[in-house]
């Protein structure tokens, strides 16, 4: 029997999903993606693959989980298995600087960025942008980690100097423009197979680490889904409007993300501009039962997912297993 199949690294951010799954009956299998062994000769089951796999998985002690998951979904793909979120949707997830080359592509703004792959480069990119503030970041983080602003190139060197700028996984740094939200705000425009779902607007005043996920930890100050005072932190905009949401469709289908959201600043002037392409995206809960909309991210993913699995043919068959070994 065919069935959909979740290939992730965190158990909370598949709550809602596997709530949506039994509410519509849909059969799927988690591969929960850590310490396993594949065997590239075996044949992948039929069914609907979905990739949930982030960029921020080693700050679960999950380190190379992203890298394996790229043997997967290559696999996956070698096979001719359908999947939301391909290879080409993870080497967006883990490298803002492709990231920004792909956006390019599309006529999609972007702040200027400098990459260098080497801290003692970073003073050299820094004379390269010409532009305070700055932004410092790695090429690869997650959830805003690691994201830095600077007012001078000397507060840069002294972080170095006292080693605290953290760490860059990939050893590529990202000096980018600071584009100021002019109220504060950053928004995150969500798409589920294509379609726009709706667009969180979320207050950015506190720092750069917006995680919107019910599951994000306590302790991370500007990570609270539903805690007291954190009503307005994320919203949804009911009435929302944006002359660009073809262009990011389009960018969307052609990197192979069929679950995604891009996320932008727009400055005094009402330009946006796109920083960070998620697809690994998570929702609010609180903010979407504030909404009118009367939308949820998860079931319509579920939903989606449901519509490609109806799809495969019944007369499709399993020649052998797959041979995934755990621990």
């Amino acid at each position: 029997m065919s069935k959909i199949y979740v290939i992730h690294e965190n158990e909370d951010w598949l709550i809602p999903l596997r709530k949506a799954f039994k509410t519509l009956n849909l059969p799927y299998e988690e591969w929960f993606i850590d310490d396993l062994t594949l065997d590239l000769n075996s044949i992948p089951p039929e069914g609907v693959f979905y990739n949930r796999m982030s960029a921020s998985a080693h700050t679960r002690n999950h380190r190379y989980a992203p890298e394996i998951t790229g043997n997967i979904l290559s696999w996956l793909h070698r096979h001719g298995r359908k999947v939301v979120n391909g290879r080409n949707a993870l080497l967006l997830e883990l490298r803002k600087s492709e990231q920004y080359l792909a956006l390019q592509k599309f006529e999609i703004n972007h702040p200027k960025t400098i990459i260098s792959n080497h801290v003692g480069s970073l003073i050299k990119a820094v004379d390269q942008l010409n532009v305070f503030p700055f932004i410092l970041k790695p090429n690869r983080g997650g959830k805003g980690i690691g994201v830095q602003l600077f007012y001078s190139k000397e507060s840069l060197q002294q972080a170095i100097e006292n080693n605290q700028i953290g760490e860059s996984l990939d050893g590529i740094w990202l000096v980018q423009e600071y584009v100021k939200p002019a109220t504060g705000r950053i928004v995150r425009a969500e798409f589920v197979g294509g379609e726009f779902l709706y667009a969180v607007s979320i207050d950015a005043t506190n720092g750069f680490e917006l995680c919107p996920a019910d599951s994000c930890n306590v302790e991370d100050a500007f990570c609270p889904a539903d805690s007291e005072g954190s009503s307005e932190k994320f919203v949804i905009l009911d009435d929302y409007e944006n002359d660009d949401l073809e262009k990011y469709a389009a960018f969307l289908h052609a990197n192979d993300i069929g679950v995604g959201a891009l996320e932008y600043v727009e400055d005094e002037n009402g330009e946006k501009w796109v920083y960070d392409v998620n697809t690994n995206t998570n929702y609010n809960s609180g903010a979407e039962q504030r909404s009118e909309l009367n939308r949820e991210g998860m079931f319509e993913i579920a939903r989606y997912l449901g519509r490609k699995l109806n799809n495969i043919s019944a007369n499709d068959t399993v020649k052998r297993q797959p041979e995934l070994v755990y621990g």
